[in-house]
């Protein structure tokens, strides 16, 4: 008799610890769809979710390369991403701006973005880089706009020679990742080295730290 008291009694611990952790897992689950909601309700940093899977680069070894992280941002998730890269690898940054910024709405710059990318628009930019033949690795940042760079970065990757570089993407995103990003970057520059890039999420920048280090750990291009 103690026998079976004892086997239900176990059975019951175990059956309270298994219903437990389904409902952590649920509860996990909603916080982040909750999140992720709030962040492409009003985030902007992935404008027009559209995905696509990219594809893979190769290994960089960091040693007597000249870095340059060149980044787009609307909200701000994205540079603060090229920030921590920076921060990490060292090297230059750049902001790559427009003459015209773009709305603070957020609908009214899903709309342009769209049309942009509709009309294959350049938009004309409001800075360049004076020495970009002195750098040999340049890390390109910014949004998914309707799963995509913004046209804005289409522009940047046009306007000089990268020939012979090594590329590095990255990438903020709610949802989508890099798109369709990385074969257009092949498709724009196919002399130069794609390599694989990193997607973020935008709601997630600020706490993407070690993961973001990581990533350049393993390329071989963190301090």
């Amino acid at each position: 008799m103690n026998y079976i008291y004892a086997v239900l009694f176990f059975a019951a611990v175990f059956m309270a610890a298994s219903c437990g952790s389904d409902r952590s897992g649920a509860a996990e689950y909603a916080a982040q769809s909750a999140d992720e909601t709030a962040s492409s309700g009003g985030g902007n940093s992935d404008i027009g979710l559209k995905s696509q899977s990219g594809e893979s680069g190769g290994v960089l070894n960091k040693e007597n390369k000249k870095i340059l992280v060149a980044y787009f941002s609307h909200s701000g998730n994205t540079r603060n991403m090229a920030e921590q890269i920076n921060a990490y690898c060292g090297g230059d940054i750049f902001e790559i701006k427009t003459v015209s910024p773009y709305p603070s709405d957020y609908g009214d710059c899903v709309e342009q973005a769209k049309k942009e990318q509709n009309e294959d628009a350049r938009p004309a930019l409001a800075s360049t880089v004076d020495d970009m033949n002195d750098y040999d690795v340049v890390f390109v940042g910014y949004p998914n706009w309707w799963g995509t760079m913004p046209m804005a970065v289409f522009n940047f990757l046009e306007s000089y020679d990268f020939e012979g570089k090594t590329i590095v993407p990255f990438c903020t995103h709610e949802g989508s990742a890099m798109g369709r990003s990385e074969s257009d970057i092949k498709a724009l520059l196919p002399s130069s080295e794609i390599v694989k890039g990193k997607p973020v999420r935008g709601s997630k920048v600020r706490s993407s730290g070690e993961d973001i280090k990581s990533w350049l750990e393993d390329l071989g291009y963190c301090k």
